[in-house]
């Protein structure tokens, strides 16, 4: 087993009462073994004592360019730092970093820093919708900054809306996958209207019992998060999921069965750009279900007859052909396969994107502790160019974003 390479990591912290959920960003890091310098603006520390952020990182913590003048830290630390996470960056914070001030050593290390930068806005939403922040968002933006989408919720006081710090962990694997590619993250689908599904479906025996499958909804919302930081407008319709994460910016609808997957996608796909069905879909129902629990009873269970759920996948593909949804509207799929007797694999793999006709199809081996419910993935990608390309082991994050390196080309920009 290869040891993690140890990284650099700048933690930047703004004045906002968010500023206390900056200590699970520190902790993200440092459980990971990474070497983290925490640099909070004064006003942070109104909010979080200086000594907070000293025990969880391990090393001092200053705000200004006057302290360790000799080791000239305003300009070190941006230089030697491998990535650099903003948390909370308020509107104060990117109004400064976009006009390049450095009158504090946050901004001074930003200027100095040459490696990928991370954003996690936070803020009420009237900050967050002012032309002045939008502007200052798209200029870092067109730096090569990495300006996340806010999470909605409760904000302080009694108001609610966007601009709510998104989710810890999810800021976390954000870094995480710059630090394994810090090209990954272009926001190159500003814009795009992309649906994605998520999870495994349910079909219900009874009251109490269901026949399901081991998709914990990982992979499509890691390609949730990855396409909402690159700019779309994110819908995930999502059945049973575990630790799948919590998204920022994104819509989320939830759904039990594969009938009713199938109805919200296809209502879905009328105003999609981008369809991606990433969901583990039950291939079989229930023909009956019972009303009242079935008991277990002295004469052994009886029978199950079952019938076949409708294919989603191969519907949309027909509803593009009849002119029922846009016909530049991508479509995606994923396909669940073992070996067996009639071929590995890749071999079932080219036979189902044979049949399904969408324009690119994800193949995943599964089974035996593969893809199902775990952090990484892995598997080939086969487009309607005829093109093969094997995806590597790696986070799922990280095989979402090439995921997208291959589907931002196809989208209609006209």
């Amino acid at each position: 087993m290869t040891t993690p390479v140890r990284k650099r990591i700048l933690v930047g912290v703004g004045g906002g009462i968010a500023a206390y959920k900056a200590c699970s960003v520190i902790r993200h890091y440092t459980e990971a073994g990474h070497d983290v310098r925490v640099i909070p603006t004064a006003a942070a520390l109104e909010f979080v004592g200086a000594a907070t952020f000293e025990a969880l990182s391990g090393h001092p913590v200053s705000t200004t360019v006057f302290d360790n003048v000799d080791e000239v830290a305003h300009v070190r630390l941006g230089q030697e730092a491998d990535l650099v996470v903003v948390a909370p960056a308020t509107a104060d914070l990117l109004a400064r970093a976009a006009s390049g001030r450095a009158d504090d050593l946050l901004t001074a290390s930003l200027l100095t820093a040459r490696c990928p930068v991370l954003f996690a806005p936070a803020m009420h939403t009237e900050m967050w919708e002012h032309p002045a922040t939008r502007d200052n968002v798209a200029t870092l933006r067109r730096r090569g900054v990495v300006v996340m989408p806010p999470d909605s919720g409760r904000l302080t006081g009694r108001d609610s809306g966007a601009g709510r710090l998104p989710d810890p962990t999810e800021i976390g694997l954000l870094g995480d996958l710059l630090l394994d590619d810090p090209e990954a993250l272009p926001f190159d689908l500003s814009g795009a209207r992309i649906v994605i599904s998520a999870g495994g479906t349910r079909e219900p025996l009874d009251p109490v019992r269901y026949l399901g499958n081991h998709s914990s909804g990982k992979q499509g919302f890691a390609l949730a998060r990855v396409a909402a930081a690159r700019g779309a407008d994110v819908t995930v319709v999502a059945g049973s999921t575990s630790g799948a994460g919590n998204p920022a910016g994104i819509e989320l609808v939830s759904i039990a069965s594969a009938t009713e997957l199938s109805d919200e996608m296809n209502k879905r796909a009328l105003e999609a750009d981008v369809i991606i069905m990433a969901a583990a879909v039950a291939d079989f129902r229930p023909v009956v279900v019972a009303d009242a629990k079935i008991k277990k009873g002295t004469a052994g269970p009886a029978p199950i007859e079952l019938e076949t759920n409708p294919d989603i996948l191969a519907g949309l593909v027909a509803a593009r052909g009849r002119g029922e949804i846009p016909a530049s509207t991508v479509i995606v799929g994923f396909a669940a396969e073992t070996g067996d007797d009639n071929g590995g694999v890749l071999d079932h793999g080219r036979a189902k994107f044979s049949r399904k006709g969408c324009d690119l199809l994800v193949v995943n081996p599964v089974g035996s502790g593969k893809a199902f419910g775990t952090e990484d993935n892995t598997g080939w990608l086969l487009s309607s160019a005829g093109t093969e390309t094997a995806l590597p082991l790696t986070s799922k994050t990280l095989l979402a974003s090439r995921i997208l390196d291959a589907l931002a080309p196809l989208l209609d920009r006209s």
